[in-house]
């Protein structure tokens, strides 16, 4: 059996965290330092890309998920909290929808229902072909600075750019391949999981839209909105993204350890 690489610290319920396109573990460092007083930090690599980089990545946003479930079941991680950012938030509401009964609490951060994001500033056509013709360098610095309102200047850019470039091309053309078959929409209604939609404000990789029609249409669900931030809220407010995430998966926490 596949199995990702992954980071691990703390002890508690399980929180998993997975990450997005052209991201890796590594990008949670701090949320897993924060969150390792009262929990079990989970965060995986999806394949082919960070420390899993070397792995071939599915053509499908199930097959990213179903990977994620297997190494819960090899660490016998039963039920627990789950965030999914980007890419990963679509990974993990296929997680919600083969294995509704193992989530308590769900967050879906920077994220949407939809594969193909209606108004892409190019096609995934495009996409692919400026991935294969720039190759993974460029590529990875055009779109890591479109995560940060400074651009380039951010202060943790140069994290997300050293993520980008140990992606494999192959895990980053079978992403595209991943999008276009995949629309998560239909199942939003079937969520169960108590669940956080949460966005920045200037977030230009997913509009308004995308975190709206998940907050619409989960039933019951909770919206936070992050003002002065873009895609990448827990670098650029770590403190609001701590304490709306640890507020929301605190309650569980609490209970488990008798607080």
């Amino acid at each position: 059996m596949v199995q990702l690489s992954y980071a691990r610290q703390g002890a508690g319920p399980p929180l998993v965290l997975v990450h997005g396109f052209l991201g890796g573990s590594a990008m949670w460092a701090a949320q897993r330092a924060a969150f390792s007083a009262t929990h079990d930090v989970i965060c995986p690599d999806l394949a082919g890309f960070g420390d899993s980089a070397a792995l071939q990545a599915p053509e499908t946003v199930e097959g990213h998920a179903r990977l994620v479930l297997d190494l819960l079941d090899e660490l016998r991680v039963e039920s627990f909290d789950l965030l999914g950012h980007s890419m990963g938030g679509m990974v993990v509401q296929e997680m919600a929808r083969l294995a509704p009964g193992r989530i308590n609490t769900l967050i879906l951060y920077g994220t949407g229902p939809q594969g193909v994001l209606p108004g892409r500033f190019e096609t995934i056509a495009q996409s692919r072909a400026r991935f294969v013709a720039d190759g993974m360098e460029r590529t990875a610095a055009r779109i890591a600075a479109t995560w940060f309102r400074e651009g380039e200047a951010a202060a943790d850019y140069p994290l997300c750019l050293a993520l980008g470039r140990k992606a494999s091309l192959q895990a980053a053309l079978a992403s595209l391949t991943a999008w276009e078959g995949w629309d998560g929409r239909a199942a939003l209604a079937g969520i169960r999981a108590r669940t956080l939609v949460l966005w920045g404000s200037h977030d230009r990789s997913y509009n308004w839209s995308q975190p709206e029609m998940l907050w619409r249409n989960i039933p019951g669900a909770d919206l936070a909105v992050v003002p002065e931030a873009a895609h990448n809220v827990h670098f650029e407010r770590p403190d609001i993204f701590k304490a709306l995430v640890g507020h929301f998966v605190g309650d569980r926490a609490r209970a488990a350890t008798g607080e």
